[in-house]
């Protein structure tokens, strides 16, 4: 079941390859999400030591948040992947110039997830292209329905 997806990077990317990562969050985090508070559209994703990081996901806190935890929106979260997707994630980014995006924050098993994407950055002319193409299918399906009625 989705949360929030990030359009955003289906337009600004070409989207080579997709990582299911486990998300390292706070009780407080958990029971936002719950609710339907985070957005991940400013947010990227960084490879710092060996480990992935998700930095400007931004989980607003409820209201009804205990007294005892001073809650930050957007700070940064630690991204859970076995060992070998992170070397194979670490050669791709260096090496041959991709970069990873957040896609979309998920349920699988009751357990929050974020889904990555190995990505290559579209030029403007690839963007107008994919306007093009989403457009003329919009106005295939509307002629067809059109005829049909």
């Amino acid at each position: 079941m989705s949360i929030t997806d990030n359009k955003k990077a289906f337009h600004d990317y070409f989207i080579e390859d997709r990582y299911e990562a486990g998300l390292v969050l706070e009780g407080w985090e958990v029971k936002a999400i719950r609710a339907g508070r985070a957005q991940i559209k400013e947010a990227y994703v960084v490879l710092k030591n060996g480990a992935v990081f998700l930095i400007g996901a931004h989980i607003t806190p409820l209201l009804s948040a205990s007294s005892h935890v001073l809650p930050d929106p957007v700070r940064t979260r630690k991204l859970l992947l076995h060992t070998a997707e992170i070397n194979k994630l670490i050669g791709k980014v260096e090496r041959a110039g991709f970069t990873l995006v957040p896609l979309d924050l998920h349920f699988s098993k009751s357990r929050v997830k974020l889904s990555i994407g190995l990505a290559k950055g579209k030029k403007q002319h690839d963007k107008r292209d994919a306007e093009k193409d989403r457009e003329w299918v919009r106005e295939k399906t509307r002629l067809l329905h059109d005829k049909r009625a």
